[in-house]
């Protein structure tokens, strides 16, 4: 449900100026149960593009439909001459309500880096690849300088009926000492995998019925090797 550039790109082609989509989805994850709403958004001009989304959870904090998390990232890319090389800059941070009335913040991050794209003349499937440095505030372990990569991609088939696409993130990440609700192991663990590749029968061209899996290792404060699979509707504007 997140960072689909390339999808929303080839959606552009059909919509001439620029694409936003609404995901609603089920989480049906081990303990989960609830619903994930995503909006995203994807512009192109002449010195590259600008992509966005924000993400609400309602009731992961064991509240039914209570706004529980919400996300968001923006990224901005600047293409370097007619290369398929951009400078990339990105912002990502959020809120999550793990209580009534409690709350704790996502901690702020921001990226700069290299990307790399590629499609095909058709548009029908493509790939992006980034290489970034990513600067994480209220860390406490001194070390809010790690690394990020980042890997996009989407393949159209059945004449256009049917995406595959999703993303893949492998980045470094301190956590801080104290256990403030995570497990105590989480606390030692640098290095963060998540992959949410989804898959779409595209019943019209603004409306989409699939699913994704969120596969994940040492993610959002869980230790170790995490699935946990969605059922989902998409709206194209």
């Amino acid at each position: 449900m997140k960072k689909l550039v390339l999808v929303l790109f080839v959606s552009l082609l059909t919509l001439g100026t620029f694409a936003q989509n609404l995901q609603t989805h089920y989480d049906m994850g081990k303990d989960r149960g609830y619903l994930t709403t995503t909006v995203e958004m994807f512009r192109p001009d002449k010195t590259g593009n600008t992509f966005f989304f924000i993400d609400f959870d309602y009731g992961s904090n064991g509240v039914k439909n209570s706004p529980s998390l919400s996300y968001f990232e923006i990224a901005r890319c600047f293409t370097l001459g007619k290369s398929p090389f951009s400078w990339h800059v990105e912002y990502n941070g959020g809120l999550f309500r793990p209580a009534p009335a409690v709350g704790s913040s996502i901690s702020n991050a921001w990226l700069t880096g290299v990307d790399y794209s590629w499609n095909a003349s058709d548009f029908s499937r493509g790939f992006s690849l980034k290489a970034l440095y990513k600067n994480i505030a209220n860390t406490t372990d001194a070390k809010p300088n790690n690394f990020q990569l980042t890997a996009v991609w989407y393949l159209n088939f059945a004449k256009g009926k049917m995406t595959f696409s999703g993303f893949a993130d492998f980045w470094r990440e301190g956590h801080t000492v104290s256990n403030d609700g995570f497990k105590t192991n989480f606390q030692s663990k640098e290095f963060i995998f998540l992959t949410e590749p989804q898959l779409w029968y595209n019943c019209t061209k603004k409306f989409a019925v699939g699913g994704e899996v969120e596969i994940s290792s040492n993610f959002a404060g869980h230790d170790g090797f995490m699935m946990n699979p969605t059922a989902a509707l998409k709206y194209t504007f």
